[in-house]
C-alpha cells in the first residue's frame, strides 16, 4: 500500500471565522490517498518544512494582501520562493494552489501585475471567463466558459507586467466578467505562475450549503440589500442552488488540481525509485 501524500494547507485567515478552511478540508478529505496538515501562517507564524511536503493549498484571508507584519509574511514568501526554486532544480516537483488573498500575495511577490484596492467590494456569485490559455489549462478542465464561482474581495489584480510574465513563463488563465457599463479594467482572476504553481482570485473551494448559510445571516443579507438591492440578493440565492454554478466549480476545480498533482507526484516517485 502506498504511503499517503501529505497536503500542507496554509491557513491565511488570521483567526477570522470562515467557511473557506472547512471547504478545503472537505475537498481534500474526498481523496483517500491524501492526509492534511494545517499551518496557521498569520496568527502563529507557522510554515511547513519544504522537505516534508510536495503538495500545498494556500487559503484566502482578510485584509490588505500587500501588507504584513514583517514576520509572518517573510516566512510565507520564503515558502513560496522555496517551492519555486526547488522546482527549478529538482525532478520531483512541488505543487501549490493559491486562493484569493494568497493569490494576490503571490502576484505581488513575483511582480506579475499590480494589486490595488477596488472602488467597492466584489461579493457574490460571479461568472469567470477563461482566456485562450485558460481554455487549455488543466485546472479548468470540464468547466464551462464562462463558469461560476464565489467572488469576495476588496482588492484586485490588474495591469499585467508582460515582461515579468514572459520571463517567468506564466500565463493569465482567467478574467473577471465583462462589464461594458463601467470603464474599469477587467481584473485578472487566474494565473498559471509555473506548470506546478497556479492561483485563482475567486474561491473555488466554496460550497453552496456553506455560502447559502452565510448569505442568510441577517447582517450579511441586510448589507447586500443595502449595496445591491433586494432583486440582486434574490438572484444571488437562486444562482447558488443551480447545479451548473457553485456545485460544479466546487466539485471540479480543486479536484482537478489535486488529481493532476497526485498523478505527477506518483509518476515522479516511480521514476526515482
Amino acid at each position: 500500500m502506498q504511503e499517503k501524500i501529505k497536503v500542507a494547507v496554509l491557513d491565511m485567515y488570521n483567526g477570522i471565522t470562515n467557511q473557506g478552511m472547512r471547504c478545503i478540508h472537505d475537498i481534500v478529505g474526498r481523496f483517500g490517498e491524501l492526509s492534511i496538515e494545517v499551518f496557521d501562517v498569520r496568527q502563529e507564524n507557522e510554515v511547513p518544512n519544504l522537505e516534508d511536503f510536495n503538495l500545498y493549498v494556500s487559503s484566502g484571508g482578510p485584509g490588505n494582501p500587500v501588507e504584513g507584519d514583517g514576520i509572518w509574511d517573510k516566512s510565507y514568501y520564503k515558502v513560496i520562493d522555496g517551492i519555486y526554486n526547488w522546482n527549478l532544480t529538482n525532478d520531483r516537483k512541488k505543487y501549490i494552489l493559491f486562493i484569493c488573498h494568497s493569490y494576490q500575495m503571490a502576484v505581488q511577490h513575483f511582480g506579475l501585475a499590480k494589486v490595488t484596492k477596488r472602488k467597492s467590494t466584489s461579493f457574490g456569485v460571479m461568472t469567470i471567463h477563461k482566456t485562450g490559455a485558460g481554455m487549455h489549462d488543466p485546472l479548468f478542465q470540464n468547466l464551462d466558459n464562462p463558469f461560476w464561482a464565489i467572488d469576495s474581495r476588496d482588492y484586485q489584480v490588474i495591469q499585467p507586467n508582460q515582461k515579468k510574465i514572459k520571463e517567468m513563463g506564466s500565463e493569465i488563465i482567467a478574467l473577471e466578467k465583462i462589464r461594458n457599463y463601467v470603464e474599469y479594467e477587467r481584473a485578472i482572476m487566474g494565473i498559471r505562475f509555473t506548470p506546478e504553481m497556479v492561483g485563482t482570485q475567486f474561491h473555488p473551494e466554496a460550497d453552496p450549503v456553506g455560502f447559502l448559510q452565510h448569505l442568510k445571516k441577517t447582517e450579511v443579507r441586510d448589507q447586500i440589500i443595502d449595496l445591491r438591492g433586494k432583486a440582486r440578493y434574490l438572484e444571488m440565492l437562486e444562482h447558488i442552488v443551480e447545479e451548473h454554478t457553485i456545485y460544479k466549480t466546487n466539485a471540479t476545480l480543486i479536484p482537478n488540481f489535486l488529481e493532476r498533482s497526485i498523478q505527477k507526484i506518483r509518476e515522479q516517485e516511480t521514476i526515482l525509485i
